[in-house]
C-alpha cells in the first residue's frame, strides 16, 4: 500500500455506446501501428486465455481486505482479469505509458466521481476493470460527446440510454448524470455478461458495438467450429482496439512501476452525497444555498440542461458532502413556490403559453408547473408567475432596472493559451465558467476539438464566489475501520484528536465503531 501522504485536489466541477473521438486520436494512431506491425492473430494464445479472461469473483470471508487510501490502489489490489500480453495490448498500453500527462487529466477529472463509481461497482460483485471504463469511453469527460451523438462519462447513445431508463428531454438529459448514467451502464453491463454466457470480455465488446453484433460473431464462429472468446471473434476494428485500451489501462495501474508511470492519488472517501429535493428548483438557487457556485453545481450535476431541474424530476442534486446539511437545512425553510425565481405576467391578446415561454426563454411545463395549471388554456388579462432564468435578463419585458442590476457585473478579459490535451472542460474547470459561456466567447460548438498553442478569450467577473477549487479546506465522510483509532486518524490527516471529538460530537464515547462515519474537515494541502 502506498504510504505516501495524499495530495487531495477536490475540483469539483461534471449499441450502447460510442468512444469519443476527440479524446482517442491519438490512440487511434496506436491502433494502426498495431496493424502495420502485422503481428500473428490472438488466435494462437486464445484457448490459453479462454478461462482466464473471464472474471472470477473471490470472496473470502475469513480474510480481511487490505484498506487503502488512495481509489486507484483499491482498484489496483482487485484487478482480476488476466492481461494477455498480444500485440493489441502492448500497443495500447505502450501509448498511455508515453502520455502521462493523459493519465494526469484522468486522475483530476475523475476526483469527484471515481470512489462513488467504485462503491457502485463492488456493491454488484462486477470486476473492477469495470471502473477504468469512462477511461476509454470519455476521459471522465461528463460533457463528453461523440459524432454519434453519445453523450457523458460512459457515452450513451440516445436510443440506449432510453432503453436503460435515461430520461431524456429539454431539461435533463440523464445520460449526463453521474449517478444515473453509473446505475444505467452498471445494469447494461450485467444484462450483457448474462446474454453472452458469462464472458466479461465478450460483455465488455458488446458495451462498444452492441450485444447483437457480438451475439452474430459468436453465430458464425460456432457455425465454422471456431471459439467464441473475444480474441476469436470477427468485430469492427473500434471494437477489436476497445477491449485492449482497457486491458491495457489495467495492465498499467497493476505494474505502474514497471512503466514508470503515477496514477495521482485520489482520496478513498465519500466526497460527494446525493441530496433529495423533492420539487423543481432554480440551479443558481441551489448553489447559493449550498455556497458554491453555479459553474460547481453543474459540474456535478451535468445532467441539467437549462437554468433549473425538470420540474418532473429526478428531484435530487449531488453536492459535496461538506455542503449537504446546510443545503438540506435552507430548503427546509424554502417554500416550494420560492424556489424558483418568478415575476408575475398578464395575458396579452394573442398569448399562448408556448408564446410566453418563448418570450421568457422558459418551456410551457415550467409555466404550467408553477401555476398549476391542469391545461393549456388560458385567457387575456390572466395573471401567471412566469420563472425567471439566466436567459431573460435581456428580454424587453423586464424592467429596465432590473435589466440593468441583472447586466450591471464587471468583468475582466483574460486570454488562454491552449496547451497539449485541453479541453473546453478543463478550461472551463481553470477559470470557473461554463462550457456554453466559452463556446460563445470564442464563437465554437461545445464538441470543438482545440488546436494546440490556439487562444481563447475568457471573461472572468470581479464578483464571482470564490470557488471550492481554491479553498484549502474541504469537509469528507471518513468510514472507520478496523484498527482505527482517534489518534490514528488524526495523524492521518494532519488533525487533532479534540477537532475530531467536536465535529462529531463524540464526547464521552470511549471507541470507535468499524463502519462508523465521521465528518473530517481536511486541509487539501496537507492530506
Amino acid at each position: 500500500m502506498n504510504k505516501s501522504p495524499l495530495l487531495l485536489v477536490l475540483v469539483l466541477a461534471l449499441s450502447g455506446c460510442q468512444t469519443l473521438t476527440n479524446e482517442n486520436t491519438d490512440s487511434q494512431a496506436a491502433t494502426q501501428a498495431n496493424k502495420q506491425l502485422g503481428g500473428a492473430s490472438p488466435h494462437d494464445i486464445s484457448n490459453a486465455l479462454m478461462s482466464s479472461a473471464k472474471y472470477q469473483h473471490v470472496k473470502d470471508t475469513d480474510t480481511e481486505a487490505p484498506i487503502f487510501d488512495d481509489v486507484w490502489e483499491r482498484i489496483r489490489y482487485q484487478l482480476s482479469i488476466e492481461v494477455p500480453q498480444n500485440r493489441p495490448v502492448v500497443t495500447e498500453r505502450n501509448y498511455y505509458a508515453k502520455h502521462q500527462s493523459y493519465l494526469n487529466r484522468i486522475s483530476k477529472r475523475a476526483e469527484p466521481y471515481l470512489h462513488f463509481i467504485v462503491e457502485e461497482i463492488e456493491k454488484r460483485e462486477m470486476p473492477i476493470e469495470i471502473a477504468l471504463l469512462p477511461i476509454v469511453e470519455s476521459a471522465f469527460d461528463p460533457f463528453g460527446y461523440s459524432h454519434r451523438t453519445a453523450s457523458g462519462i460512459w457515452q450513451f447513445m440516445p436510443q440506449t440510454g432510453e432503453r436503460f431508463d435515461l430520461k431524456q428531454n429539454w431539461w435533463y438529459d440523464g445520460r449526463r448524470d453521474i449517478v444515473q448514467s453509473t446505475r444505467a451502464a452498471l445494469d447494461y453491463l450485467s444484462y450483457l455478461h448474462k446474454t453472452l454466457e458469462g464472458d466479461w470480455l465478450n460483455a465488455i465488446a458488446a458495451y462498444n458495438s452492441g450485444e447483437g453484433r457480438l451475439l452474430r460473431a459468436i453465430k458464425k464462429n460456432r457455425k465454422k467450429h471456431l471459439p467464441t472468446d473475444f480474441w476469436s471473434l470477427d468485430l469492427p476494428s473500434e471494437t477489436t482496439a476497445y477491449v485492449p485500451k482497457l486491458l491495457a489501462l489495467a495492465d498499467l495501474l497493476k505494474r505502474s512501476d514497471d512503466f514508470n508511470v503515477t496514477w495521482n492519488p485520489i482520496i478513498n472517501a465519500q466526497v460527494v452525497e446525493v441530496v433529495e429535493i423533492g420539487s423543481q428548483i432554480d440551479l443558481a438557487l441551489a448553489a447559493e444555498m449550498a455556497d458554491i457556485t453555479l459553474t460547481e453545481l453543474y459540474r456535478l450535476n451535468p445532467g441539467f440542461n437549462r437554468w433549473a431541474t425538470d420540474p418532473n424530476g429526478p428531484h435530487s442534486l449531488l453536492l459535496p458532502v461538506d455542503k449537504a446539511e446546510q443545503f438540506s437545512q435552507k430548503l427546509a425553510n424554502t417554500d416550494i413556490k420560492n424556489r424558483l425565481r418568478w415575476q408575475q405576467y398578464t395575458v396579452e391578446r394573442g398569448d399562448s403559453l408556448s408564446v410566453i415561454a418563448k418570450k421568457f426563454t422558459t418551456s410551457t411545463s415550467a409555466i404550467r408547473s408553477l401555476n398549476k395549471l391542469s391545461s393549456n388554456t388560458i385567457r387575456v388579462g390572466q395573471q401567471l408567475l412566469v420563472p425567471l432564468t439566466d436567459g431573460a435578463i435581456n428580454s424587453e419585458h423586464l424592467p429596465e432596472q432590473m435589466r440593468s442590476a441583472a447586466n450591471n457585473t464587471s468583468r475582466t478579459k483574460l486570454s488562454h493559451t491552449v496547451k497539449s490535451g485541453d479541453t473546453l472542460w478543463d478550461i472551463s474547470r481553470e477559470y470557473d465558467v461554463t462550457m456554453d459561456e466559452l463556446a460563445k466567447w470564442n464563437k465554437l460548438k461545445k464538441s470543438a476539438t482545440l488546436r494546440l498553442n490556439q487562444k481563447l478569450t475568457v471573461y472572468k467577473s470581479a464578483n464571482k464566489a470564490k470557488t471550492a477549487a481554491n479553498t484549502t479546506h474541504r469537509t469528507i465522510t471518513y468510514k472507520v475501520r478496523r484498527g482505527d483509532s482517534l489518534a490514528r486518524i488524526a495523524s492521518k490527516f494532519n488533525l487533532t484528536v479534540n477537532d475530531i471529538i467536536k465535529w462529531n460530537s463524540l464526547a464521552g464515547q470511549k471507541y470507535l465503531q468499524p463502519g462508523q462515519k465521521l465528518k473530517l474537515k481536511v486541509d487539501v494541502r496537507s492530506s
